[in-house]
């Protein structure tokens, strides 16, 4: 049994801290919500009324927040000044590569092992235990990092050095983005010209234009069982969160000067869907505001 300390208990956040108790591990549980605090006692944990209690005694403190500016405060208040020397520190948020950077530096010169390891696989991932770890740490820590992230996971990899898990976390989501919107406008395209679109996913699924979304996650519903098409679009990853992740995409592709054109469009798409009041459903809805039937995601 090992004792986490689990700061942030939203969609994601409470989802790996009921797997994580259901594996037999303690769970050291805070959240700003009140509400969410009780659903991840419901699910095994612990409450705790503060950060600072959360990480007392923990071997690994873990944190899912909303933003780089989150977890800085949260490192600076509680996890660096309270957690056990010996923990280890890792953050599960999606944020920008040089808070990732710098909250490492800051722990590393406090003398603890620390990785950015952000995830992939949603909502329902979480709640399975079966998401993609993307890690950015010392090589020497990441066994440990492995272990301790491996009951909420059917993949951990290691990206690289510090940061290194969030760059591939933003590159990912672009590529995410950019394809769901493609998916999108090929579905509109289809449904125009008189072919049937779930037709059409039984041809693209086994062509060249076969992806991801697509296949997994289709926007269509009643092609793919699990999509959160099959739900009016809920219970999946957020529009808002898209565009987040996007944004931070946009944000460090200027930082380098790398060139991501298709990224920016998409950026507004999502920033347009987000505008009109849809930024709460999943991100592949994005094909109701093409086919001129948000009036159908009410």
């Amino acid at each position: 049994m090992t004792r986490y300390g689990l700061i942030g208990l939203g969609n994601m956040g409470g989802g790996m801290a009921a797997v994580l108790a259901k594996a037999g591990h303690r769970v050291q549980a805070f959240d700003l919500s009140s509400q969410a605090v009780a659903r991840a006692v419901e699910a095994g944990a612990s409450a705790c009324s503060s950060a600072r209690e959360a990480v007392a005694g923990a071997e690994v403190v873990l944190t899912m927040l909303p933003a780089g500016v989150h977890v800085r405060e949260v490192y600076e208040q509680a996890v660096l000044p309270h957690a056990p020397p010996e923990a280890l520190l890792v953050d599960c948020s999606t944020i920008d590569v040089e808070s990732a950077r710098a909250i490492a530096s800051r722990a590393t010169a406090a003398r603890f092992a620390v990785a950015d390891a952000p995830v992939s696989g949603g909502v329902a991932g979480a709640a399975a235990g079966t998401l993609t770890f993307m890690v950015g740490c010392d090589e020497a820590d990441f066994p440990r990092a492995k272990a301790a992230l491996s009951p909420m996971a059917k993949t951990v990899v290691r990206a690289g050095d510090a940061g290194a898990g969030q760059a591939a976390k933003i590159c990912n989501n672009l590529l995410l983005g950019v394809s769901m919107i493609g998916v999108c406008e090929a579905l509109t395209l289809a449904e125009g010209l008189g072919l049937d679109p779930e037709r059409f996913f039984e041809i693209a699924s086994t062509s060249s234009g076969q992806c991801w979304s697509l296949t997994s996650y289709c926007p269509w519903p009643g092609t793919v069982e699990s999509a959160p098409s099959n739900r009016n679009y809920e219970g999946g990853f957020a529009a808002a969160m898209m565009l987040k992740d996007l944004r931070l995409a946009q944000g460090a592709a200027a930082s380098v000067g790398a060139s991501t054109p298709l990224a920016a469009q998409a950026q507004a798409l999502y920033a347009l869907f987000d505008r009109l009041g849809y930024g709460e459903k999943d991100f592949s809805a994005l094909l109701q505001l093409l086919r001129g039937r948000l009036d159908d995601l009410t």
